[in-house]
């Protein structure tokens, strides 16, 4: 096992990024290929993937993280083209579209929602986590969550923060899960602003089976998205996708579990949550 406080060695070894034909996933593989690392980006967009791939010099896997059996193909790919993975990035996700209250919104929402964000990751996990134990070698995983839902969640976007709050506890119970083992673990929230992704437009992957009764809301880009908020008074910030593969390269060198940049912001609602807490009283901070 790497010594308590030795930084993590990441050159020559393997990287799987599932989502990583764009967004923060390719943020993160070319960082990890800036380490010298070998890396591999899964993702269910062939097109994209494969450009992806093509760019890094990287191995492009095709992948569902909503299949086990895709899942496992994925890792069994892997461990023939490099017999090992060091680090897993679990960080495919879906952000629905802006819903009606939860207890109107449709059910392949949710469906479709903790399909990818909960059991993906943990498709991931199964898939990967007893081959790399079995390996025996210095190994991390992240995965990633959100402040919306980790943090404070966004009433106004339930699926994704419920989805992401369960993200955050799962990797809570891997950290312990893993204790006297060669494995670290990190919980990734990237921010402390939006970040320029695909997800939000992620309605064109959605499966049929997950597909509304009736039509949902226009996919707005994430400038949208800005214009939109700027229209009710508020001033949209984002943070670079480079700026969180940074982040994520830093923690997992250092082996921190909050991969968590620190910001006035979410620290004052962290401190707002843990007040509710403490005082049992209501979550006022929701309401804004």
């Amino acid at each position: 096992m790497r010594p308590a406080g030795t930084p993590r060695e990441l050159r020559g070894k393997v990287a799987v990024v599932t989502g990583g034909a764009g967004g923060i996933g390719l943020a993160m593989g070319r960082a990890f290929a800036a380490e010298g690392m070998r890396v591999v980006l899964a993702d269910v967009e062939e097109t994209a993937l494969a450009k992806a791939a093509a760019e890094l010099g990287a191995l492009g896997v095709p992948a569902d993280v909503t299949s086990a059996e895709s899942m496992e193909a994925l890792a069994a790919r892997v461990y023939e083209a490099y017999g090992a993975v060091h680090l897993l990035c679990n960080n495919a996700g879906v952000g629905p579209a802006a819903a009606p209250p939860l207890w109107e919104q449709e059910i392949g929402d949710w469906s479709w929602g903790l399909d990818v964000n909960v059991v993906g990751v943990l498709h991931g996990l199964r898939a990967f986590v007893p081959r790399m134990l079995a390996g025996g070698e210095d190994g991390h995983i992240v995965n990633t969550a959100s402040g919306n839902g980790g943090v404070a969640p966004i009433p106004s976007a339930a699926v994704y923060a419920v989805t992401k709050a369960a993200v955050v506890t799962l990797s809570e119970c891997l950290y312990g899960q893993l204790d006297g083992t060669p494995l670290d673990v990190s919980v990734l929230f990237p921010g402390p602003h939006m970040v320029r992704t695909g997800i939000f437009t992620a309605e064109r992957n959605r499966p049929e089976r997950f597909a509304r009764t009736v039509p949902g809301p226009p996919a707005r880009t994430a400038d949208e998205v800005a214009e939109a908020m700027r229209a009710h008074g508020l001033e949209p910030a984002f943070t670079p996708a480079e700026e969180v593969a940074a982040q994520v390269v830093a923690g997992v060198r250092e082996g921190r579990f909050w991969i968590l940049p620190p910001s006035e912001r979410t620290d004052s609602m962290i401190d707002a949550r843990a007040a509710s807490m403490r005082g049992r009283s209501a979550p006022g901070y929701l309401r804004r």
